[in-house]
C-alpha cells in the first residue's frame, strides 16, 4: 500500500491549502484515514484531524474551525482543507490510513509527507 501527498507549498499568512493524499496498492478497504503534522525533525508527529470510514470527524483544538477534513471513498483519496494559516503552522504534513490489504490483512500506512510553509 502505497500513500501519496500533494497539494503543500508556500502560502502567505491567512492563506489556505488544500492538502490530498491518494491511497492505492492491494486494498480492500480503508478505515480511519487522518493527518499529522510534524514542526520539525526528530519533533514528535501530531494528530491534525481523523476521519472514518463512516466519515466521523475529529480535530486538534488548534485547527478547529479552520480545517476541514474529508475522504473520497471511491477514489481512496483523503482530503485536509486549511484556512486562515499561520506562521507557526508545523512544517510537514503527513497522511495516515488503516487500510484493509485484499488478504485481509490490516496495516498502518504513512505517506512521504507534504511541505508547508507559511510566509509573507
Amino acid at each position: 500500500v502505497r500513500l501519496v501527498e500533494s497539494g503543500g507549498g508556500l502560502v502567505q499568512p491567512g492563506g489556505s491549502l488544500r492538502l490530498s493524499c491518494a491511497a492505492s496498492g492491494s486494498i480492500f478497504s480503508i478505515n480511519a484515514m487522518g493527518w499529522y503534522h510534524q514542526a520539525a525533525p526528530g519533533k514528535q508527529r501530531e494528530l491534525v484531524a481523523t476521519i472514518s470510514s463512516g466519515r466521523g470527524t475529529t480535530y486538534a483544538d488548534s485547527v478547529k474551525g479552520r480545517f476541514t477534513i474529508s475522504r473520497d471513498n471511491a477514489k481512496n483519496t483523503v482530503y485536509l482543507q486549511m484556512l486562515s494559516l499561520n506562521p507557526e503552522a508545523p512544517a510537514v504534513y503527513y497522511c495516515n490510513a488503516l487500510v484493509v490489504s485484499t488478504a485481509r490483512s490490516i496495516t498502518t500506512n504513512w505517506g512521504r509527507g507534504t511541505q508547508v510553509t507559511v510566509s509573507s
